[in-house]
């Protein structure tokens, strides 16, 4: 097969960027190894409930997808979150609140409310877009995100709290592992720190029927451009163009976008080799860990006791949680997280035991209900062989200022189109979308 463009990986990057392509004229071919079209969004029927096994949700800032979704016809519907939140703290009480912050002591809170006035701050300073250009990139990427706070409060629990916006909820790696200008960078990507503490902003709509309708719809506008279950196991490369040897099928071409996560790439032969930059950044990059576990009761049993179904705490397995109740469905659902270091340890045990544990913690924010759900599942992005691990790659210390700056420089005729990389919507499905528009004109430009 002879195209224009051959693109690795039919996610929402690299179906946006076959998309654009086809639309300025250029013939595309999207090479996906799994059997589906979504990468880190999949929905799944399980015991006869709809679930969300990857990413779901849609917040205000996040234009690109917005404007996809509307564009495909999709409905959204916004999360449910009436009533008061739920925050455990470290001698395990529970405390009802409202609004964004966690009910914790008078010079807690100032602490926390000091630490996200300083964050913001230094958020709008250094920017999503280029972090590693900034005066302070390279001090603060020296230091772990969980030192960088030790530096800044004495309070454990303030330093606590605020860890956990960006280490378990999103990066999903412990605070040792990855730099304060990482940390910035995600909240950056957010557009403050403050998005990421407000549940209700960043974790704002849902698409009915599910997110992944996003790719699976613009795969069906492609129709049969796109192949599946044809993992790229060699990629040919020179300055006159590409060829890609997949599974049951060869496609030569002048450009290529590989399309995966970037702890994926090692799973392609490049020939010939990547330049030795390439080589080591790709090196010093990672997924971190997570369980997303959905547990669907009779009905939406917190809601009668005033619950949102929102529930905080760091000491905690499941370290947050919120109702994930789908859209005209009279049973209800719950989603919560577990990630890193305790992702570990639950992994660890049998099935049973995990699962008798995670509950356990679910009851601690909403009672005994919460021990007997009528559908229990655990997604495990770890253990999806094209996956690896969740939500994206992030460097390790003094990765993002000695690399960053490359992770999207074309080499030769190959481009590079992840969440991973994006600036803002980093991470997110609409950072996908944009890399897979920014990927496809800048590709188009050269092919004029």
């Amino acid at each position: 097969m002879d195209v224009d463009v051959v693109i690795i990986g039919a996610g929402a990057s690299g179906l946006t960027a076959a998309t654009r392509l086809r639309a300025a004229g250029h013939s595309v071919a999207v090479l996906e190894a799994r059997d589906r079209v979504g990468g880190r969004l999949r929905t799944e029927t399980i015991e006869g409930a709809l679930l969300e096994l990857g990413g779901q949700w849609v917040s205000p800032d996040q234009t690109a997808l917005i404007e996809t979704v509307e564009e495909l016809g999709l409905e959204t519907y916004s999360r449910y979150r009436e009533g008061d939140s739920v925050y455990v703290n470290a001698a395990g009480e529970l405390t009802r609140f409202t609004g964004e912050l966690f009910p914790v002591a008078a010079d807690t809170q100032k602490e926390m409310e000091r630490l996200i006035a300083m964050l913001d701050e230094l958020t709008a300073e250094i920017g999503p877009t280029e972090p590693w250009a900034h005066p302070k990139a390279a001090e603060l990427d020296a230091v772990s995100w969980g030192e960088w706070l030790e530096k800044q409060t004495d309070d454990v629990e303030a330093r606590d709290n605020i860890a956990l916006f960006i280490a378990e909820a999103m990066l999903t790696k412990p605070s040792h592992a990855f730099s304060a200008l990482q940390a910035i960078l995600m909240a950056a990507s957010a557009g403050s720190f403050s998005h990421l503490v407000d549940a209700d902003y960043i974790l704002d709509k849902r698409v009915a029927g599910g997110l992944q309708l996003v790719p699976i719809t613009l795969a069906e506008k492609l129709g049969d451009a796109v192949h599946l279950g044809a993992p790229v196991r060699r990629l040919e490369w020179s300055e006159d163009g590409v060829t890609a040897h997949a599974d049951g099928l060869t496609v030569t071409a002048r450009r290529a976008v590989v399309a995966v996560p970037p702890n994926l790439y090692g799973r392609i032969s490049f020939e010939p080799p990547l330049p030795f930059r390439q080589q080591q950044m790709h090196q010093h990059v990672s997924l971190g860990l997570v369980i997303k576990v959905h547990a669907v009761y009779e009905t939406p049993f917190w809601r009668e006791a005033g619950l949102s179904g929102t529930a905080f705490s760091p000491y905690q397995p499941v370290h947050e949680a919120y109702d994930n109740t789908n859209l005209d469905d009279e049973r209800g659902t719950l989603v919560g997280f577990v990630s890193d270091l305790k992702a570990d340890a639950m992994l660890a045990l049998p099935a049973e035991e995990r699962k008798r544990r995670i509950l356990e913690s679910l009851a601690a924010y909403y009672g005994p209900q919460a021990l007997e759900p009528v559908v229990y599942y655990e997604s495990d992005w770890a253990a999806e062989e094209w996956t690896g691990g969740a939500y994206a790659a992030s460097f390790d210390l003094g990765g993002l200022s000695r690399y960053g700056a490359d992770q999207r420089t074309p080499v030769g005729p190959i481009y590079w189109s992840c969440s991973d990389v994006a600036a803002e919507g980093y991470q997110h499905v609409d950072g996908a979308i944009r890399m897979g528009r920014l990927t496809a004109d800048e590709i188009a430009a050269t092919l004029a």
